[in-house]
C-alpha cells in the first residue's frame, strides 16, 4: 500500500504535490503533506486497515512524524505489548503502532516487526530522520543525498530532475541482468536503500549513516529434525503467514496460477476465509504458456470464486505504456506485462491479493538452480578443456540446451557459474566485471557449502528483490492493489534454510516438502501436471506484433548511444532472431525496453 515522500529541499508545496502525484496510483485514497520547519513529509494512502481519515499520513505521535508504506502483519501483538507499557491508541491502524513502537524501542523495533515496509520517521527534537526497509525488499525505497539535502520516495520518477546523470555501470548491469539492482539506480545521484538496512540522517551535522539490521545467516542445517516434524512445522508457519496476511478492512482475494505455491496459499486462504475466496488467473492463447486450465481445477477443488482473464497480444501492447510509467527505470522481465493486466482485472473485485511469490527461492523450485548440479558433473574435465569445448559453435552441438551448456563449460568455478545464472553466460557488454556482486551480494559465497543452497541464497538476495519483488510491487501498485506474499515471511525463509536439502529437493523433485503439504488440500495428480511458468510468448510477439516497432526503436543511432554495448554482437543476434535461427528474444526485449525508457525521459 501507499507511497512515501520526504525532503528538506525547499520546494514549493505545489511542486511537492506535483512530484507525489506522479505516483498517485500508489495511494488514491488520500494525499497528505506535512511541513515541520524545513522538512516536508508527504504520503499517498491506499486504505487497507482503519479506513477512517484519522489514520491518514503523515502521522504524528509526540515529536515523531512518520510516512510509511507497507503492512506490519503482527502489529496487534506489538500493540498489546505497548498497551502493557501504558500506551493508548487513537486508531486501529498499524501506522500508529509503528511510530509509537519506535518512540519506545528505537532501532530495536525492527527486530520485532513481521511485515513489508519502507518508512521514514522524523524526530523533531533531535532533528534526526530514521528510515528502514523490510528484510527481503518487498517495498521500495529510493533516496537522493547530497551536501545535507535529502529526498526520499517510494519510486524514482518524483525524484527525477534535469541535473541527474545516467549511471553507466547500472546500464551495463542491466544489459546482463535485465534490471538494476540495489543500491544502484539508473542515475548516479539516486540510490536504493537495500533490504534489511536502516538509515540515520542527522540534519544538523549533514551526515547520513547506513546500518544493516538483518541478513541471511550461515546455513546451520538441523540434521536431527525428522521429515514429518519439519513438514508439520512448515505447514504451521505457512498457515500462520497466510492468516496474518488476511487482515484487511477491504475485500481480499488471491492470485492463482498453475503452480504449487499459489495453489497452497490459495487453499489455506480459502480454508480460513470468512467468505468465499476470490481467485484470479491469466490465460494465454498459446497452449505452451497457458496454465489457466490447471488453475481452474484448483479453484474448483478449493471452491473459490474464480476469474480467468485472457492475455492477448493486443492487451499486452496496451500495457507497454504502463510498464514504462509504473516501473520508473528500465525493467526487462516481460512477465511484468501479464502481471499488470492481472492486477487491472483484480482491482475490479478486491484491493488486497495474496500471491505465491517467494516459494521457489526457499524450496529449490527454479530449473536454473539445478545447473550447479550439471556443473559438478562437468568439473571432471580440466577448466582449459572445458573452455575449448565452450568455443564450439552452437549449431554443431545438436542440443536444444546448447547455449546453457556452453555457458557452464566456460565457467572457471562454481561461484562464477552461480553469478552468470543471474547475469547471463553470454554478455552483451564489451567489458564486464562482477565487482558489484562481490561488493553488494557476497553472502552466497560464504553462508553455505551446499551448491543448491548457495544459488538459492543469491536468488533470494539478488533476483528476488530486484526482479520478482519489483515486478509485483509496481504491477500491483499501478492499479492500486496491495499484493501480499506469505512465502516472503522471514520466518519461513529462515526455517527453510535449516532444513536438509533432501527435504526440499530430492531425485529430481523440486519443492518436495511443499508438494507433500499441498496433498492435504489438492490431489497430487492435479498439481503434478507440467508447470508452464508465468511468461509470455515473447519470441513470437517480437517477430510479429512488435516487429516494426522493435526495428524502429533499435536503430543504429540508439544502439551506438548505449555505453558498453557490443553493438555488432547484438545486431548479429537480432538478425539471427528474425531469421528464425536462434531465440534472442530476452536480449532484444532488454534493449527495446531501454529504448522506450530513453524515449519517455528524453535521455540522449
Amino acid at each position: 500500500m501507499c507511497g512515501i515522500y520526504l525532503t528538506n529541499i525547499p520546494y514549493q508545496q505545489q511542486e511537492i504535490k506535483a512530484k507525489i502525484k506522479k505516483i498517485g496510483y500508489r495511494g488514491p485514497d488520500n494525499l497528505g503533506i506535512t511541513q515541520i520547519e524545513k522538512l516536508t513529509l508527504g504520503h499517498l494512502r491506499l486504505s487497507i486497515l482503519d479506513l477512517d481519515q484519522r489514520s491518514n499520513q503523515p502521522f504524528q505521535f509526540e515529536q515523531f512524524y512518520i510516512t510509511y508504506n507497507g503492512e506490519i502483519y503482527n502489529f496487534q501483538s506489538i500493540k498489546e505489548d505497548l498497551i502493557k507499557l501504558g500506551y493508548s491508541f487513537k486508531t486501529t491502524s498499524d501506522t500508529e503502532v509503528l511510530v509509537i513502537g519506535y518512540s519506545v524501542w528505537g532501532k530495536e523495533l525492527l527486530s520485532k516487526l513481521n511485515g513489508m515496509f519502507a518508512f521514514a520517521i522524523y524526530d523533531s527534537k533531535k532533528e534526526e530522520i530514521f528510515c528502514a526497509r523490510d528484510r527481503l525488499g518487498v517495498k521500495p525505497f529510493f533516496y537522493y543525498w547530497k551536501d545535507g539535502n535529502i529526498e526520499i520516495c517510494s519510486q524514482l520518477s518524483p525524484l527525477m530532475n534535469k541535473n541527474l546523470t545516467i549511471n553507466q555501470e547500472a546500464i551495463s548491469i542491466y544489459l546482463d541482468c535485465g534490471y538494476i539492482p540495489s543500491p544502484f539506480s539508473i542515475y548516479n545521484e539516486i540510490q536504493k536503500l537495500q533490504p534489511g538496512y536502516c538509515m540515520y540522517i542527522h540534519l544538523k551535522e549533514k551526515k547520513l549513516y547506513l546500518e544493516k539490521y538483518w541478513d541471511l545467516q550461515s546455513a546451520k542445517v538441523d540434521e536431527s529434525i525428522s521429515y514429518e516434524t519439519a513438514k508439520d512445522k512448515l505447514h504451521e508457519l505457512i498457515t500462520d503467514a497466510v492468516k496474518i496476511r488476511m487482515q484487511a478492512d477491504v475485500p481480499l482475494g488471491s492470485f492463482l496460477s498453475g503452480g504449487i505455491d499459489s495453489a497452497l496459499v490459495s487453499a489455506i486462504a480459502a480454508k480460513y476465509s470468512s467468505q468465499k475466496l476470490k481467485t484470479f488467473t491469466i490465460a494465454f492463447e498459446d497452449p505452451d504458456f497457458d496454465e489457466s486450465k490447471v488453475a481452474e481445477q484448483y479453484a474448483g477443488i478449493i471452491n473459490s470464486e474464480h476469474t480467468t482473464t485472457l492475455c492477448t497480444p493486443k492487451e499486452v501492447l496496451e500495457m507497454l505504456p504502463h510498464l514504462i510509467n509504473a516501473y520508473d527505470e528500465p525493467f526487462a522481465d516481460s512477465s511484468a506485462l501479464p502481471s499488470l493486466l492481472l492486477n487491472k482485472v483484480t482491482k475490479q473485485h478486491v484491493t488486497v491479493a495474496l500471491s505465491g511469490d517467494g516459494g521457489d527461492e526457499s524450496f529449490i523450485g527454479y530449473k536454473h538452480m539445478l545447473l550447479v548440479e550439471q556443473f559438478k558433473k562437468l568439473t571432471v574435465l580440466h577448466y582449459h578443456l572445458r573452455k575449448v569445448l565452450s568455443w564450439i559453435p552452437v549449431n554443431k552441438l545438436m542440443n536444444k540446451q546448447a547455449e546453457a551448456y556452453k555457458g557452464i563449460l566456460g565457467c572457471k568455478n562454481e561461484n562464477e557459474l552461480i553469478i552468470k545464472v543471474f547475469a547471463q553466460f553470454d554478455t552483451l557488454t564489451k567489458k564486464r566485471n562482477f565487482k558489484w556482486v562481490d561488493k553488494y551480494y557476497p553472502q552466497f559465497k560464504i553462508l553455505s557449502k551446499v551448491s543448491l543452497q548457495k544459488i538459492a541464497d543469491l536468488n533470494i538476495k539478488l533476483w528476488l528483490e530486484n526482479d520478482s519483488n519489483t515486478k509485483v510491487d509496481r504491477a500491483s501498485m499501478a492499479f492500486s492493489v496491495e499484493s501480499r506474499s506469505p512465502f516472503l515471511d522471514y520466518r519461513i525463509v529462515e526455517f527453510a534454510r535449516t532444513l536438509p536439502m533432501e527435504y526440499r529437493y530430492k531425485n529430481g523433485v523440486t519443492k518436495k516438502i511443499l508438494r507433500d503439504i499441498l496433498k492435504e488440500y489438492i490431489p497430487e495428480e492435479v498439481f503434478t501436471q507440467p508447470k508452464k511458468g508465468f511468461a509470455i510468448p515473447l519470441n513470437h510477439w517480437i517477430k510479429n506484433e512488435l516487429k516494426d516497432d522493435v526495428y524502429d526503436k533499435l536503430n543504429p543511432l540508439f544502439l551506438e548511444s548505449i555505453p558498453n554495448l557490443d553493438v555488432k554482437k547484438f545486431e548479429k543476434q537480432m538478425k539471427q532472431h528474425f531469421e528464425g535461427k536462434r531465440d534472442y528474444s530476452f536480449n532484444i526485449w532488454k534493449l527495446y525496453v531501454l529504448a522506450l525508457w530513453f524515449e519517455k525521459y528524453s535521455v540522449t
